[in-house]
This record gives C-alpha cells, sequence and structure tokens, in this order.
C-alpha cells in the first residue's frame, strides 16, 4: 500500500461500495451509485431523473437541482447533499431518444459532486474491465448486504453487459439501477447495473403463467471499458485514475530533491505527512515513521490535490519552501491547483449564490478571461469548474511574481456581481488561495478591480427579459410552436409538446399571449426581447411581419413592430463545433468588433477565406441579391459570427444595410424595430423588410427541443 493508502472498506463486505441515491425532499431512494473519487459518485442518469421527480428518459441536465446521497463508512451511512456535475443522458441506438417501453438504450450516466467531508468520501473500489463469464455481484441502493444478486456476464455487445442471474436468491429489480458490479475475483467493480428484462405480460399487464421459453432473470449493464470511454472525454477521470507514475519523470526527480531540501528533519517530515494524509482522506501507514522523499514526492505527483496541500502547510513558516514545492510540481499535469478543503468551500459558497447570478457564471468567464483561446464549457456549474481549475493565469506580473490564476479571477468576476454578504465570502475565499499561493495583495487587488469595473459596466446593460419561440413548419401555411420564457435566471418552457398548429394570425395571438404574463424588473423598462429558434431553412420566415388579426381588438398587434425579434440558428451555430470557439470570442468583442458588409457576390469559399481568422469580426451586413444572399448568411452563422443583418426582400442596394450602419452592434435588436415601426407606417421612406440573426453567447438556450444540441452559456 505504500506510506500513504487509500482509505477502503474491508475486502470481504463489498456491499459497503453501494451508494444510495436520494430524492433532496423526502428522502425516498431513487436508485444506487459508487464512490468514483473524494467527491465524486458515478450512478445513471434515469435515478436521477427519478430522483428528481422527472421523466425516466428526460434528457435535459439537471442543472442545479439537488439530492441527496448516502454512502457508508466504519461507523455507519452517512448523507450529504449532492449536484449532477457530468450529465450523459439516455439515448436510443440511433441517437435518438428513449421511449417508453424501450428495452435497451445507450449512454445513461450521471457524475454526482458529492458536498461531503472534507476527507473525502470513503471506499472508493477499484475498476476494470467486464469480461464474459465472469461471475459478478450486484446489492439494492439501499445498501443491505442481504439484497445480494449472484450473476454472470453471458456476453457483451454494443457497448452492454448481458447478466444472467443465479435461479435462487434475490433477482435484480427496482433499486438496483446505478449500482456497482463488483467481481470477487478481479477485487474491482466491472461495470454500473442499468435495468432488467421484465417477465412477459398479456395485453391487460397480468404476468402470464411461468413458461420454460420466458427468458428468466437476464438483466444488463454497461461495462466499465464502456463507461471510460463515455467520461474520458469530459476530463472526468484524468482526477480519479491516473497513469502509473514514471520515476524517471524530471518532475518526479525534482520533486524529489525539493522534499529532502525543505523537509530535512524526519519528525517535521511525519508531522506534515500525517496531516497531508488526513487532510488528503488516505490514511498514514506510520506515525513513527516519515516517508521517504520518494513516497512524499509520488503521492504529490498522484493525488490531484495533494501538492496545493502541502503548499498550504509549509506557506506560514516557510514560504520559500512553498512556493519551490508548487514550482516543481507545476511541472507535472496532475496537481490540480486547489486543496480539497478550498475546492469543497468554493462550491458551498457558490452553492449559495441566487440562480441569477449563478445563470451569469459563463458571462463572467468571458469576461474575466478575454484572451483565453477556447473558452471552458460544460453541462453544470462543477463541469466549469473543472476546466477552469486547469488553466493558467492570465493576467499580468511584475518580476517574476505569481500570475493570478484563472479560476480565481472569475471568482472575482463572479463576486462582483454577487449583493454585499455573498461577495464578501467569495472575496475572503480568494483571499485565501491567493495567499496560500503566494500571489502579491496589488496582484489580487488588480484583478478585484477591474471585475468592479466591468460588474458596473454589466449592470448598465443587464440581460433583458426575453421570450424564446421555437417555429416548425407543419402543413401548409401552418406552424408549431413552443414557447420558454427567461427572466434573468434562464429558460422556463411555458407551452407544452402539442401536435397543435397556428396560422401566422393564430401564432401571433400566441406569442402575445405569453408575453402579457411577462413582467420586466423594476427599472427596466425596455420591452422583452422575442428570440426565434428557427432551423436553415426558415432563417426567411417572415415571423416579424406576423399580426394578430382579431375584430376584437383595438390594436392589430404585429410582433416584429411592437418588440425588438430577431432569429437565432442553433443548427447552423453547432454545424461545425470547431467554430464555436470562435462564436464565444466575437461575442465578447460584441461592443468594440468590426463590421463586414458584403456588397458583391461572394461564394461560400471566399467568405470562408475571409472571416474565419478576423475574430474581431463580430457583424456581417449582408447586401447581395437573393440568388446568393441565403448562401452568404448561412456561411456567416456556420462560422459563429453572432451577429448578421440582411433585408429578405431587396434585389438592389438594401435601405436596411444602409440605415443600420449607424446603429451599435448591441442596439441592433431595438434599432431593428425601430426600422419595422417606420416601415409599417411610411413605406416609401422605409421598404426594406430586415432580418437580424442575433447568437448571444451570454444567454441560455433550451436544449430539448432544437434540431442540434444547443450551447448552455
Amino acid at each position: 500500500m505504500g506510506w500513504f493508502g487509500a482509505a477502503r472498506g474491508e475486502d470481504d463486505e463489498p456491499y459497503r461500495y453501494v451508494a444510495s441515491v436520494r430524492r433532496a425532499e423526502d428522502g425516498v431512494l431513487a436508485g444506487a451509485g459508487f464512490v468514483l473519487s473524494a467527491d465524486l459518485v458515478l450512478t445513471c442518469a434515469h435515478v436521477v431523473n427519478d430522483a428528481l421527480g422527472r421523466a425516466m428518459f428526460e434528457s435535459r441536465s439537471p442543472g442545479l437541482d439537488e439530492l441527496s446521497v448516502e454512502v457508508r463508512d466504519t461507523s455507519g451511512t452517512q448523507r450529504y447533499p449532492a449536484r449532477v456535475a457530468h450529465w450523459i443522458p439516455p439515448r436510443a441506438g440511433d441517437g435518438g431518444t428513449v421511449r417508453t417501453g424501450d428495452d435497451e438504450w445507450f449512454g445513461d450516466l450521471a457524475v454526482l459532486r458529492v458536498d461531503g467531508p472534507a476527507g473525502g468520501l470513503p471506499f472508493s473500489p477499484d475498476r476494470t474491465a467486464m469480461t464474459v463469464d465472469q461471475e459478478v455481484s450486484a446489492w439494492h441502493g439501499g445498501g443491505r448486504g442481504a439484497t445480494i444478486a449472484r450473476l454472470t456476464v453471458a456476453s457483451l455487445h454494443r457497448s452492454l453487459g448481458y447478466l444472467d442471474g443465479e435461479a435462487t436468491g434475490m433477482a435484480v429489480g427496482a433499486g438496483y439501477s446505478g449500482g456497482p458490479l463488483w467481481c470477487r475475483d478481479e477485487e474491482a467493480v466491472v461495470g454500473l447495473v442499468v435495468a432488467h428484462f421484465m417477465p412477459p405480460r398479456d395485453p391487460a399487464g397480468a404476468l402470464l403463467p411461468p413458461s420454460p421459453q420466458h427468458l428468466i432473470r437476464r438483466s444488463w449493464a454497461v461495462p466499465w471499458q464502456s463507461i471510460e470511454a463515455e467520461l474520458r472525454p469530459l476530463g472526468v477521470l484524468d482526477a480519479v485514475t491516473t497513469a502509473p507514475l514514471d520515476f524517471e519523470d524530471p518532475a518526479f526527480l525534482l520533486l524529489v530533491e525539493v522534499v529532502e531540501e525543505v523537509l530535512p528533519v524526519m519528525s517535521e517530515r511525519i508531522d506534515r505527512a500525517q496531516r497531508l494524509a488526513r487532510m488528503c482522506g488516505v490514511e498514514a501507514a506510520s506515525s513513527v515513521t516519515p516517508p521517504t522523499s520518494e513516497e512524499l514526492a509520488a503521492f504529490l505527483l498522484t493525488h490531484p490535490r495533494a501538492l496545493a496541500v502541502l503548499s498550504g502547510l509549509l506557506r506560514r513558516d516557510s514560504p520559500e519552501a512553498a512556493d519551490r514545492v508548487l514550482a516543481t510540481g507545476g511541472l507535472s499535469h496532475v496537481p490540480r491547483l486547489l486543496s480539497p478543503q478550498e475546492y469543497a468551500e468554493l462550491r458551498r459558497r457558490l452553492g449559495a449564490l441566487d440562480r441569477a447570478v449563478l445563470g451569469r457564471f459563463p458571462e463572467a468567464v468571458r469576461a474575466a478571461l478575454p484572451h483565453l483561446a477556447a473558452l471552458p464549457g460544460g453541462d453544470s456549474l462543477d463541469a466549469l469548474l473543472d476546466q477552469l481549475e486547469t488553466l493558467p493565469g492570465d493576467s499580468r506580473s511584475v518580476g517574476g511574481e505569481r500570475r493570478v490564476p484563472a479560476l480565481i479571477r472569475v471568482v472575482e468576476y463572479v463576486g462582483a456581481l454577487c449583493p454585499g454578504a455573498r461577495r464578501a465570502e467569495l472575496r475572503l475565499w480568494a483571499d485565501g488561495v491567493a495567499r496560500r499561493l503566494g500571489i502579491p495583495r496589488a496582484a489580487l487587488g488588480e484583478r478585484r478591480s477591474d471585475a468592479q469595473v466591468w460588474a458596473r459596466a454589466a449592470r448598465d446593460r443587464s440581460a433583458r427579459v426575453r421570450v424564446l419561440v421555437q417555429v416548425n413548419g407543419a402543413e401548409r401555411g401552418r406552424h408549431r410552436l413552443r414557447s420558454w420564457c427567461d427572466e434573468g435566471a434562464g429558460p422556463r418552457q411555458v407551452s407544452t409538446d402539442s401536435v397543435v398548429s397556428y396560422s401566422a394570425s393564430e401564432a401571433a395571438r400566441e406569442v402575445l399571449r405569453v408575453l402579457d404574463t411577462l413582467k420586466s424588473p423594476d427599472g427596466d423598462e425596455r420591452s422583452p426581447l422575442v428570440e426565434v429558434l428557427v432551423d436553415r431553412t426558415s432563417l426567411n420566415l417572415p415571423i416579424d411581419e406576423w399580426e394578430a388579426r382579431d375584430p376584437d381588438e383595438i390594436v392589430p398587434g404585429v410582433l416584429g413592430v411592437e418588440f425588438p425579434l430577431v432569429v437565432h440558428c442553433p443548427e447552423l451555430l453547432r454545424r461545425h463545433g470547431r467554430f464555436m470557439a470562435h462564436w464565444r470570442s466575437r461575442w465578447s468583442r460584441l461592443d468594440s468588433g468590426k463590421t463586414f458588409v458584403v456588397s458583391e457576390s461572394m461564394d461560400r469559399e471566399a467568405i470562408y477565406s475571409r472571416l474565419v481568422n478576423q475574430l474581431d469580426t463580430v457583424r456581417v451586413s449582408v447586401d447581395v441579391p437573393p440568388a446568393v444572399r441565403d448562401g452568404v448568411v448561412q456561411t456567416c452563422l456556420a462560422l459563429g459570427i453572432p451577429v448578421v443583418v440582411w433585408d429578405r426582400s431587396r434585389d438592389g442596394a438594401s435601405h436596411v444595410t444602409k440605415h443600420m450602419a449607424e446603429v451599435a452592434t448591441r442596439e441592433l435588436p431595438d434599432g431593428i424595430r425601430n426600422y419595422r415601426a417606420n416601415a409599417k407606417a411610411s413605406p416609401p421612406e422605409f421598404p426594406g423588410r430586415p432580418v437580424l440573426a442575433w447568437a448571444d453567447a451570454d444567454r441560455t438556450v433550451p436544449r430539448l427541443h432544437l434540431t442540434e444540441p444547443q450551447e448552455s452559456a
């Protein structure tokens, strides 16, 4: 085991590895899981859906919704709050939606971040690949040893493992989903229980009499090798499993020398090593014999948060030693920025913030890290934090001073959006981490000042209330709608799935009905923004001209005249994922970026060559004949241009392009609305029919019903 050993359960009690996933509100059991690392638990996505009272195959990420996880240690069962850190929803074999009644599917994994003890969660088992004929065991999510079900891996097929249960004893059933499959021969978990095949029933739903031809006790699971394939691209396993340490690695050899020099006294090394082990949630082998320099250096380069802990233990008495440990350990990619305690405290602080503030977290990231080539993203706050922790500081430094890391800078920007008490808590956290890292107060103060300036500017142009409307074609001249409202905390659906179709006039009345339910924040006199989600074939649909014709109404109700109306095409934005970073980068320059006017016929290749590397181009005005216009517009949107303006009707020079040239990019939604109102009143003076494509990288767009998955900002 070595001097630093993982805190684990007894080998003859593997049922201790089973974690219980429960509903946060009433504690009802939803299913099982098992501990991946000090603060991560793996389970099935459908177990999380059950715990949150959602449909079994709901594909949307739960976001900040909270549930409970129970884990077992030597003193009993402990319950902790948890949220989804990484979400891989159930999907059909063709990548589509899983439907009720399906008996097989793929994906269906959820990694939960658990607010557990400072030393980390206990009993994280080893993992290894599933193979045919392995003898395995599973337990009910309640974690009782008596619920053991003995199974044999019958076959592996298409990333699924089929399991046959013994004819006696427990059968896999409700409550086993998400639990580990333990192989005693391998002394490791080899997969995750997902579902079982139910006995056949007659058309009325009653069980049929037993028959030798019936499938008996057949279940299926996700093998560990398939789980690895799903989680590896997300970076989850980087902090969970590490490659064997290369003892010829220069970082290791240098760190051995540093340890010998900064901890030469054996009694001091024992004390620091014991405290290091305790804070990292592992066992110390001895209270009398210290670890060798090689053992201590190896632990610092294999446990992702050990280096941060040791630097904190050294900082007060020996700042130079702390600096040397950080600098040398930084040569390896394994050590993370924060200690377990710092990370847990940050998550608690962020979890206590208002959702409206957390909804602006990606906006703060873009503002805090304007020069980052590819901005981090993810399905959850925890995934975003994990990526931010790996980024270096991009702030200025003088005379070799340590730079302010990207994560601390982002926390300062988020804190600047908070009211006084919450802002003070985040600043105290940042002060503590900066002190441990040896970052000068002046450097952190400069970043804090930058954040305050940005927050004041952001308040002046705070996100406006908006309605999102997805428009899909139905029968000729009719449309199907889905609607969401967003008052600042993210979209909430206000219409349900339906086969109802609307004429243009009926659709306008439906959208106006939704708009009438909105209430803008006090002091915000701006009209709500109407953001219409369309596919690439519907960019020129005249939705802004839809009029709620009703003889009983006093005013006509033209959507684009009363409200700033923009179109958004997630299909094109996502078509080439490599340009997503360009889109975010351009959006961050919205107030200072350039406008490119296409006033002569250009093919797609010419547009591509002109714009692909011009990241300071944030807006394109298209003034070409309709025959080539649509190709130009779609190419611009696919390249990540966030703002594109064109006239859907003109063959000659566009009055829209000329008129809008004087309007600031951020003011275009209102400028276009004014133009439409003027065109309604005086068509000869305002002959254009403007369209504004607007892809806001700081605002969340619903995922569930889009043609292709959409970025959650």
